[in-house]
Protein backbone atom coordinates (compact mmCIF):
# COMPACT_ATOMS: atom_id res chain seq x y z
CA UNK A 1 0.00 0.00 0.00
CA UNK A 2 1.35 3.09 -0.61
CA UNK A 3 0.94 6.24 2.14
CA UNK A 4 0.85 9.55 0.27
CA UNK A 5 1.61 12.92 1.87
CA UNK A 6 0.73 16.35 1.50
CA UNK A 7 2.91 18.37 -1.34
CA UNK A 8 5.79 20.84 -0.75
CA UNK A 9 3.94 23.51 -1.75
CA UNK A 10 0.61 22.48 0.04
CA UNK A 11 2.78 22.23 3.34
CA UNK A 12 3.93 25.91 2.77
CA UNK A 13 0.65 26.70 2.40
CA UNK A 14 -0.82 25.07 5.13
CA UNK A 15 2.28 27.05 7.06
CA UNK A 16 1.34 30.33 5.44
CA UNK A 17 -2.23 29.77 6.65
CA UNK A 18 -1.57 28.68 10.33
CA UNK A 19 0.90 32.13 10.13
CA UNK A 20 -2.07 34.43 9.15
CA UNK A 21 -4.17 32.87 11.77
CA UNK A 22 -1.49 33.32 14.48
CA UNK A 23 -1.41 37.20 13.56
CA UNK A 24 -4.59 37.41 13.50
CA UNK A 25 -5.24 36.16 16.87
CA UNK A 26 -2.52 38.54 18.28
CA UNK A 27 -3.72 41.23 16.74
CA UNK A 28 -7.11 40.99 18.15
CA UNK A 29 -5.33 39.91 21.50
CA UNK A 30 -3.08 42.92 21.08
CA UNK A 31 -6.91 45.26 20.31
CA UNK A 32 -8.41 43.59 23.10
CA UNK A 33 -5.91 44.80 25.37
CA UNK A 34 -6.08 48.37 23.94
CA UNK A 35 -9.67 48.67 24.11
CA UNK A 36 -9.03 47.38 28.08
CA UNK A 37 -6.83 50.31 28.48
CA UNK A 38 -8.87 52.91 27.32
CA UNK A 39 -11.23 52.17 29.34
CA UNK A 40 -9.78 51.50 32.66
CA UNK A 41 -7.91 54.52 32.38
CA UNK A 42 -11.30 56.30 31.72
CA UNK A 43 -12.28 54.63 34.57
CA UNK A 44 -10.27 55.39 36.97
CA UNK A 45 -9.80 58.97 35.83
CA UNK A 46 -13.79 59.18 35.86
CA UNK A 47 -13.90 57.76 39.39
CA UNK A 48 -12.52 61.38 41.07
CA UNK A 49 -15.44 63.41 40.25
CA UNK A 50 -17.50 60.42 41.32
CA UNK A 51 -15.22 60.01 44.67
CA UNK A 52 -16.01 63.99 45.42
CA UNK A 53 -20.12 63.13 44.53
CA UNK A 54 -20.14 60.62 46.88
CA UNK A 55 -18.00 62.01 49.88
CA UNK A 56 -20.67 65.17 49.76
CA UNK A 57 -23.51 62.56 51.52
CA UNK A 58 -21.27 59.47 52.49
CA UNK A 59 -18.90 59.65 55.24
CA UNK A 60 -15.58 58.54 54.35
CA UNK A 61 -15.12 55.58 56.57
CA UNK A 62 -18.63 53.82 55.85
CA UNK A 63 -17.75 54.49 51.84
CA UNK A 64 -14.70 53.12 51.71
CA UNK A 65 -16.15 49.79 54.15
CA UNK A 66 -18.86 49.50 51.75
CA UNK A 67 -16.39 49.68 48.24
CA UNK A 68 -13.62 47.40 49.79
CA UNK A 69 -15.69 44.59 50.80
CA UNK A 70 -17.82 44.95 47.86
CA UNK A 71 -14.44 44.83 45.55
CA UNK A 72 -12.59 42.44 47.89
CA UNK A 73 -15.03 39.84 47.62
CA UNK A 74 -15.57 40.36 43.84
CA UNK A 75 -11.79 39.66 42.81
CA UNK A 76 -11.84 36.83 45.37
CA UNK A 77 -15.19 35.18 43.34
CA UNK A 78 -13.62 35.85 40.03
CA UNK A 79 -10.55 34.41 40.80
CA UNK A 80 -12.35 31.11 42.20
CA UNK A 81 -14.10 30.88 38.64
CA UNK A 82 -10.82 31.16 36.74
CA UNK A 83 -9.64 27.69 38.76
CA UNK A 84 -7.51 29.54 41.34
CA UNK A 85 -7.83 27.83 45.20
CA UNK A 86 -8.46 30.82 47.60
CA UNK A 87 -6.31 29.60 50.88
CA UNK A 88 -3.71 31.69 51.84
CA UNK A 89 -0.35 29.93 52.35
CA UNK A 90 0.75 30.41 55.40
CA UNK A 91 4.00 32.10 54.37
CA UNK A 92 1.97 34.55 52.75
CA UNK A 93 -0.34 35.67 55.72
CA UNK A 94 2.21 38.00 57.51
CA UNK A 95 2.85 39.59 54.55
CA UNK A 96 -0.26 39.88 53.01
CA UNK A 97 -1.39 41.43 56.45
CA UNK A 98 1.29 44.16 56.75
CA UNK A 99 1.09 45.20 52.83
CA UNK A 100 -2.93 45.05 53.19
CA UNK A 101 -2.73 47.66 56.43
CA UNK A 102 -0.29 49.94 54.11
CA UNK A 103 -1.53 49.55 51.14
CA UNK A 104 -5.33 49.38 51.19
CA UNK A 105 -6.38 51.05 54.79
CA UNK A 106 -3.53 53.41 54.39
CA UNK A 107 -4.03 54.71 51.14
CA UNK A 108 -8.17 54.26 50.87
CA UNK A 109 -8.91 55.96 54.15
CA UNK A 110 -6.53 59.11 54.07
CA UNK A 111 -7.57 59.40 50.18
CA UNK A 112 -11.38 59.51 51.00
CA UNK A 113 -10.64 62.11 53.58
CA UNK A 114 -8.01 64.10 51.19
CA UNK A 115 -11.09 64.17 48.39
CA UNK A 116 -13.70 65.22 50.83
CA UNK A 117 -11.38 67.94 52.09
CA UNK A 118 -10.17 69.43 48.69
CA UNK A 119 -10.96 69.70 45.09
CA UNK A 120 -10.75 66.36 43.05
CA UNK A 121 -8.49 67.70 40.90
CA UNK A 122 -5.88 68.97 42.91
CA UNK A 123 -6.20 65.36 44.42
CA UNK A 124 -5.87 63.61 41.80
CA UNK A 125 -2.37 65.26 40.84
CA UNK A 126 -1.28 65.09 44.77
CA UNK A 127 -1.79 61.49 44.39
CA UNK A 128 0.19 60.62 41.22
CA UNK A 129 3.37 61.65 42.92
CA UNK A 130 3.15 58.04 44.44
CA UNK A 131 5.78 56.60 42.10
CA UNK A 132 8.74 59.39 43.51
CA UNK A 133 7.75 58.00 46.73
CA UNK A 134 8.52 54.72 45.47
CA UNK A 135 11.62 55.50 43.92
CA UNK A 136 13.21 56.83 46.87
CA UNK A 137 11.60 53.19 49.20
CA UNK A 138 12.77 51.36 46.41
CA UNK A 139 16.47 53.16 47.09
CA UNK A 140 16.20 52.17 50.90
CA UNK A 141 14.06 48.62 50.57
CA UNK A 142 15.03 46.76 47.30
CA UNK A 143 18.68 48.28 46.75
CA UNK A 144 17.27 49.19 43.23
CA UNK A 145 19.70 51.56 41.83
CA UNK A 146 18.42 55.29 41.27
CA UNK A 147 18.83 55.88 37.52
CA UNK A 148 18.68 59.25 35.36
CA UNK A 149 15.58 58.84 33.76
CA UNK A 150 14.19 58.10 37.49
CA UNK A 151 16.53 60.66 38.76
CA UNK A 152 14.94 63.50 36.30
CA UNK A 153 11.33 61.82 37.19
CA UNK A 154 12.02 62.80 40.88
CA UNK A 155 13.26 66.51 40.24
CA UNK A 156 10.66 67.69 37.67
CA UNK A 157 7.45 65.87 39.94
CA UNK A 158 8.61 67.14 43.33
CA UNK A 159 8.55 70.47 40.79
CA UNK A 160 5.67 69.69 39.76
CA UNK A 161 4.31 69.31 43.63
CA UNK A 162 5.52 72.48 44.96
CA UNK A 163 4.55 74.64 42.11
CA UNK A 164 1.01 72.85 43.04
CA UNK A 165 0.90 73.82 46.83
CA UNK A 166 3.88 76.42 46.57
CA UNK A 167 2.34 79.53 45.23
CA UNK A 168 -1.09 78.38 45.99
CA UNK A 169 -0.46 79.65 49.82
CA UNK A 170 -4.60 80.22 50.50
CA UNK A 171 -5.85 77.19 48.88
CA UNK A 172 -3.77 75.11 50.83
CA UNK A 173 -4.03 77.26 54.02
CA UNK A 174 -7.91 76.88 53.87
CA UNK A 175 -7.89 73.40 53.76
CA UNK A 176 -4.11 71.55 55.29
CA UNK A 177 -6.10 68.72 55.90
CA UNK A 178 -6.70 67.73 52.76
CA UNK A 179 -3.11 68.03 51.20
CA UNK A 180 -1.82 66.16 53.92
CA UNK A 181 -3.87 63.24 53.77
CA UNK A 182 -3.65 62.86 49.98
CA UNK A 183 0.53 62.79 50.53
CA UNK A 184 -0.23 60.30 52.95
CA UNK A 185 -2.16 58.80 50.97
CA UNK A 186 0.15 58.86 48.22
CA UNK A 187 3.17 56.93 50.59
CA UNK A 188 1.25 54.39 51.74
CA UNK A 189 0.76 53.78 48.16
CA UNK A 190 3.92 53.69 47.13
CA UNK A 191 5.25 51.87 50.40
CA UNK A 192 2.53 49.28 49.94
CA UNK A 193 3.65 48.85 46.17
CA UNK A 194 7.01 48.51 47.49
CA UNK A 195 6.57 45.65 49.73
CA UNK A 196 4.57 44.01 47.21
CA UNK A 197 7.42 43.80 45.35
CA UNK A 198 9.77 43.14 48.15
CA UNK A 199 8.00 39.72 49.41
CA UNK A 200 8.12 36.70 47.46
CA UNK A 201 4.76 35.12 46.92
CA UNK A 202 3.03 32.16 46.51
CA UNK A 203 -0.32 32.88 45.42
CA UNK A 204 -0.92 34.60 42.16
CA UNK A 205 -1.76 38.13 41.76
CA UNK A 206 -5.44 38.54 41.70
CA UNK A 207 -5.41 36.36 44.80
CA UNK A 208 -3.20 38.74 46.57
CA UNK A 209 -4.58 41.76 45.64
CA UNK A 210 -8.73 40.72 46.14
CA UNK A 211 -7.47 39.44 49.84
CA UNK A 212 -5.66 42.37 50.38
CA UNK A 213 -8.65 44.54 49.88
CA UNK A 214 -10.54 42.13 52.43
CA UNK A 215 -7.69 41.97 55.49
CA UNK A 216 -7.06 46.34 54.45
CA UNK A 217 -10.75 46.79 54.58
CA UNK A 218 -11.49 44.89 57.81
CA UNK A 219 -10.28 48.27 60.07
CA UNK A 220 -11.82 50.34 57.83
CA UNK A 221 -15.43 48.49 58.48
CA UNK A 222 -14.47 48.51 62.18
CA UNK A 223 -14.23 52.21 62.14
CA UNK A 224 -17.30 52.67 60.28
CA UNK A 225 -19.16 51.46 62.66
CA UNK A 226 -17.60 53.09 65.71
CA UNK A 227 -17.56 56.44 63.85
CA UNK A 228 -20.25 56.69 61.78
CA UNK A 229 -23.55 56.46 62.33
CA UNK A 230 -26.07 52.90 61.09
CA UNK A 231 -27.88 55.30 59.22
CA UNK A 232 -25.01 56.61 57.06
CA UNK A 233 -26.49 55.43 53.76
CA UNK A 234 -29.72 55.81 54.37
CA UNK A 235 -29.84 59.42 53.06
CA UNK A 236 -28.32 59.49 50.73
CA UNK A 237 -29.28 61.40 46.98
CA UNK A 238 -29.89 59.08 43.81
CA UNK A 239 -26.75 61.35 42.00
CA UNK A 240 -24.39 60.28 45.53
CA UNK A 241 -26.28 56.57 44.75
CA UNK A 242 -25.28 56.56 41.17
CA UNK A 243 -21.92 57.95 41.70
CA UNK A 244 -21.51 55.24 44.62
CA UNK A 245 -22.56 52.20 42.59
CA UNK A 246 -20.00 53.31 39.18
CA UNK A 247 -17.30 53.31 41.55
CA UNK A 248 -17.86 50.00 42.95
CA UNK A 249 -18.35 48.49 39.90
CA UNK A 250 -15.83 50.64 37.57
CA UNK A 251 -12.85 51.59 39.11
CA UNK A 252 -12.81 48.83 42.30
CA UNK A 253 -14.10 45.61 40.50
CA UNK A 254 -14.25 46.62 36.76
CA UNK A 255 -10.35 47.96 36.12
CA UNK A 256 -8.43 45.76 39.44
CA UNK A 257 -9.65 42.86 37.09
CA UNK A 258 -8.85 44.87 33.63
CA UNK A 259 -5.55 45.94 35.34
CA UNK A 260 -4.40 41.99 36.04
CA UNK A 261 -5.22 41.09 32.50
CA UNK A 262 -3.31 44.26 30.89
CA UNK A 263 -0.41 43.01 32.48
CA UNK A 264 -0.54 39.82 31.16
CA UNK A 265 -0.82 40.87 27.86
CA UNK A 266 1.58 43.63 27.43
CA UNK A 267 4.93 44.70 29.16
CA UNK A 268 4.95 46.18 32.31
CA UNK A 269 6.05 49.58 31.53
CA UNK A 270 3.57 49.66 28.88
CA UNK A 271 0.73 48.93 31.38
CA UNK A 272 2.75 51.58 33.46
CA UNK A 273 2.87 54.09 30.90
CA UNK A 274 -0.99 53.74 31.03
CA UNK A 275 -1.38 55.26 34.01
CA UNK A 276 -0.26 58.72 32.69
CA UNK A 277 -3.97 59.88 31.79
CA UNK A 278 -5.67 58.87 34.59
CA UNK A 279 -4.61 61.82 36.18
CA UNK A 280 -5.51 64.66 32.67
CA UNK A 281 -8.88 62.72 32.99
CA UNK A 282 -9.48 63.20 36.93
CA UNK A 283 -8.50 66.60 36.83
CA UNK A 284 -10.34 67.70 33.55
CA UNK A 285 -13.33 65.77 34.42
CA UNK A 286 -13.64 67.13 37.93
CA UNK A 287 -13.64 70.59 36.05
CA UNK A 288 -16.28 69.63 33.66
CA UNK A 289 -18.49 67.71 35.90
CA UNK A 290 -18.15 69.29 39.52
CA UNK A 291 -17.12 72.91 38.09
CA UNK A 292 -13.45 72.73 40.02
CA UNK A 293 -11.45 75.74 38.75
CA UNK A 294 -8.01 75.47 36.72
CA UNK A 295 -5.72 77.75 37.14
CA UNK A 296 -2.18 77.77 35.66
CA UNK A 297 -0.07 76.71 38.66
CA UNK A 298 -2.49 73.58 37.88
CA UNK A 299 -2.05 73.05 34.68
CA UNK A 300 1.69 73.45 34.70
CA UNK A 301 1.80 71.07 37.81
CA UNK A 302 -0.40 68.27 36.00
CA UNK A 303 2.01 68.17 33.17
CA UNK A 304 5.30 68.25 35.27
CA UNK A 305 3.62 65.37 37.08
CA UNK A 306 2.36 63.37 33.78
CA UNK A 307 6.04 63.87 32.76
CA UNK A 308 7.42 62.76 35.91
CA UNK A 309 5.34 59.49 35.81
CA UNK A 310 6.61 58.89 32.00
CA UNK A 311 10.69 59.09 33.16
CA UNK A 312 9.78 56.05 35.95
CA UNK A 313 8.61 53.75 33.00
CA UNK A 314 11.53 54.12 31.26
CA UNK A 315 14.14 51.76 31.29
CA UNK A 316 11.45 49.23 33.12
CA UNK A 317 12.13 45.58 32.28
CA UNK A 318 8.48 43.16 31.44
Amino acid sequence: MRFFSPSHGQAERNLADQKKIDLQTRTESSLKGLVLLAVLSLFWGLGWPAMKVTLAEVRPWTFRAVCLMASGSALLALARSGGNRLRVPPEDLGPLILTSVINITGWHILSAHGVAAMQAGRAAIVAYTMPLWAIILSRLILKEDITAPRLWALAVGFVGLALLLGPDLQKVGAAPAGVIFMLGAAFCWAAGTVLVKFFRWHMPAALVMGWQLLIGGIPIVMGALLLDPLTALGDISLKAAAAFVYLIAGPMIFCHWAFFVVVQMFPANVAALSTLSIPVIGVFSSALLLGEALSLYELIALCLVVVALALTSLGKRP
